[in-house]
């Protein structure tokens, strides 16, 4: 449903983006991650046809953005960074106003209706865009995204200046959506990952780095497989899990002196170490296994070359 093809954008001398390639199938929701500036919206950009490539090509349901544009929007909803939009228009005269260009006719106010109650815009219809909060303006982006039913949805950070609650809406919203839709979703918040994309895409410096599901690029975690727990005796417990075999290191958390066994590689040790803490029937409040961190594996694969790594504290 969505292809790049070695897609490029350059700004003199500047690579923006440097030969991206990937496809994303219906029913995926796909996450597109990166720090500021790897070229992220960049990319959505040319996706959308708001941006001319430098070279490769974009296409949507297999038309070619640049040769195709009319077919190939016609099948897209696009929520650009910032939503932007007429702030001296009403959101209904907004939103009629896109019911109207994207040609809806007879289904107009159904389908403005659907996009009103799905995002919760009931009560604002009669104020101006520029009188809305930032989080309003976004539903609002987003209404107008999901006005004609697209095939694909391209969203560049959807929740962004939503309160907790929102978010919770608008990701159920998406994944409810991705049964019949193609969908891509750039996010600065990892945990949206978790709640809505069944693949994760890591860029930066204009090029894919890492293309996997969130699962697995936790697994490249030093975090996966480790164990937590809670004592009131942090440095006891560290000493005890450091004698098991498959225990790499143990660190203490210097905030909450939670601590944390970490396994050798390809190695398991939750029961190792319940069997050591029931043997020395050692005291502890909770424990953990831990599924890995996609913060740090996001870290790792976008720390720029050269760039000193954290050392970690109390490791024995």
């Amino acid at each position: 449903m969505i292809e790049t093809r070695e897609l490029c954008k350059h700004y003199g001398g500047l690579r923006a983006v440097d030969g991206i390639s990937f496809k994303v199938e219906p029913g995926e929701v796909l996450g597109f991650l990166g720090p500021n500036g790897a070229g992220k919206s960049t990319t959505m950009k040319m996706i959308a046809g708001f941006l001319t490539p430098t070279s490769g090509t974009a296409t949507v349901c297999g038309f070619d953005v640049q040769a195709d544009p009319i077919a190939a929007k016609r099948l897209m909803g696009y929520l650009p960074e910032g939503a932007p939009s007429y702030g001296e228009m009403s959101v209904a005269g907004f939103l009629e106003f896109i019911a109207d260009v994207r040609g809806l006719g007879e289904e107009r106010r159904r389908r403005i209706d659907d996009a009103v109650g799905r995002l919760n815009l009931a009560g604002v219809m009669a104020q101006t865009i520029d009188t809305l909060s930032k989080g309003f303006r976004r539903r609002v982006g987003l209404a107008q995204a999901i006005l004609h039913d697209p095939k694909v949805l391209v969203l560049d950070e959807p929740t962004d200046g939503l309160d907790p609650n929102q978010k919770h809406e608008v990701r159920a919203l998406i994944q409810a959506m991705s049964r019949d839709k193609t969908i891509i979703v750039s996010t600065h918040i990892l945990e949206e990952v978790h709640a809505v994309c069944s693949r994760a895409i890591i860029i930066a410096g204009g090029k894919v780095l890492a293309d996997d599901t969130p699962q697995a690029l936790e697994a490249r975690s030093r975090y996966f497989q480790a164990v937590s727990l809670s004592s009131a005796n942090p440095k006891e417990a560290q000493e005890l899990l450091a004698r098991i075999s498959d225990v790499s290191a143990v660190e203490i958390d210097p905030q909450d002196g939670r601590v944390t066994a970490f396994p050798r590689k390809g190695r398991a040790i939750f029961d190792a170490v319940t069997q050591a803490l029931k043997q020395a029937n050692f005291q502890f409040s909770e424990i953990a296994l831990e599924q890995g961190r996609l913060d740090e594996v996001f870290r790792q694969i976008t720390r720029p070359a050269g760039a000193p790594v954290a050392k970690k504290k109390e490791a024995a």
